[in-house]
């Protein structure tokens, strides 16, 4: 009997969180069971090479996600995939466009990589963005989200059928991670205590309100310092902020790291300063190394999981403040170098995350609440 064919999509390899899970799909959802297949919409094949070889690659070298469509239609066309996966929005609002053009019977499974209300709230999307959730989510056989809070939020924000929502924990490899820390692939100079974040550098990641709380911590801890990996529009002003703030010779602007895990070893302590998210995939590796973990409240998925949790510092406002009061408790809290076991990392792991995810391409197969 042939196997069921899947479709991964993603931009590119070497992303950000949401290209790291969908990857990360791709190589554990298993090869015996489903033919596995995974898009990239704008790279070529380099990289490929590094994943499973139960992975079939497909490239298409597109400039940009809305200029690969006919390319998409064709790769859809001629592999007749039984599920299609798409693994972040402006990718998922291409293939519902398409959607009425693939062979019948092809369902169509899009995952949500952020907090709609937030996202449109802040500005940072077009105004025609809550039109595109409103009438292309609808498209999909099921949209999933990584929390229950998001998954309301979508429904209320794009009104999605609460029937048509699943949540599903992001795989975390966490036995991957525990391996490769316990090589010293980083060291940070100096005594710390040793500051790492990570991801796109875009207001909506709060790297500004990092800075400025960093200025506060270092009256308290004049060795701090603090690492920022990823690159993004917002380096050169974060760069003049951190001149301005006299703190620049203790940040160091990483960029784009291609495994930030090897920078967890030598740090002190996680911090996830994001406005508006929807469930970073940072936060949980951090996580599994066992970091100490200070966070803004930056969605309810964020704060249920977060509250009250061992080795975990919340603050309860987004703002500079806030910040720098958590990040000050953190240090003055656990001695350098403490690591903890993150109990409520348990739903992620990878395997029990991959299982989840079978679970609903099968349903989808069999057509369940399409």
């Amino acid at each position: 009997m042939n196997r069921p064919r899947l479709l991964l999509l993603i931009p590119h390899l070497g992303g950000g969180g949401a290209e790291h899970v969908t990857t990360l799909l791709a190589e554990n959802l298993s090869g015996e069971k489903y033919e596995i297949h995974l898009g990239l919409i704008t790279q070529g094949l380099e990289g490929a090479d590094s994943l499973a070889p139960w992975v079939i690659v497909h490239s298409l070298g597109a400039r940009r996600v809305r200029g690969g469509a006919f390319r998409l239609l064709r790769l859809i066309w001629r592999l007749r995939p039984n599920v299609i996966l798409s693994g972040m929005a402006h990718l998922n609002f291409l293939v519902l466009l398409l959607r009425p053009f693939f062979p019948l019977g092809t369902r169509v499974l899009v995952r949500q990589n952020g907090t709609v209300s937030s996202a449109l709230a802040s500005g940072e999307l077009p105004i025609w963005t809550h039109l595109l959730y409103r009438v292309l989510y609808r498209r999909a056989d099921w949209v999933i989200c990584q929390s229950e809070a998001m998954a309301h939020d979508l429904s209320v924000a794009a009104g999605i059928a609460p029937q048509r929502l699943a949540v599903l924990p992001n795989p975390v490899d966490s036995d991957a991670i525990r391996r490769f820390i316990e090589f010293p692939w980083h060291r940070s100079p100096g005594s710390g205590p040793h500051l790492l974040a990570i991801g796109r550098l875009s207001h909506e990641k709060g790297f500004d309100l990092l800075l400025e709380a960093l200025a506060i911590v270092k009256l308290r801890f004049p060795s701090a310092d603090l690492t920022i990996a990823g690159g993004g529009p917002e380096l050169s002003r974060l760069k003049s902020l951190s001149r301005d703030l006299l703190i620049d010779e203790a940040v160091c602007f990483a960029g784009r790291v291609n495994n930030p895990v090897r920078l967890f070893s030598s740090a002190s302590i996680f911090v996830l300063s994001s406005r508006h998210e929807g469930f970073p995939n940072a936060l949980l590796e951090a996580a599994a190394a066992g970091l100490p973990i200070v966070a803004l409240p930056s969605s309810q998925g964020v704060v249920d999981l977060l509250t009250s949790q061992r080795g975990v510092f919340l603050g309860s406002n987004i703002d500079v403040e806030s910040l720098a009061t958590s990040i000050l408790q953190c240090l003055e809290t656990i001695r350098p170098g403490t690591r903890f076991q993150h109990a409520w990392l348990d739903e992620f792991e990878l395997r029990r995350a991959v299982h989840v995810y079978e679970s609903l391409i099968d349903a989808a197969l069999a057509g369940e609440f399409a």
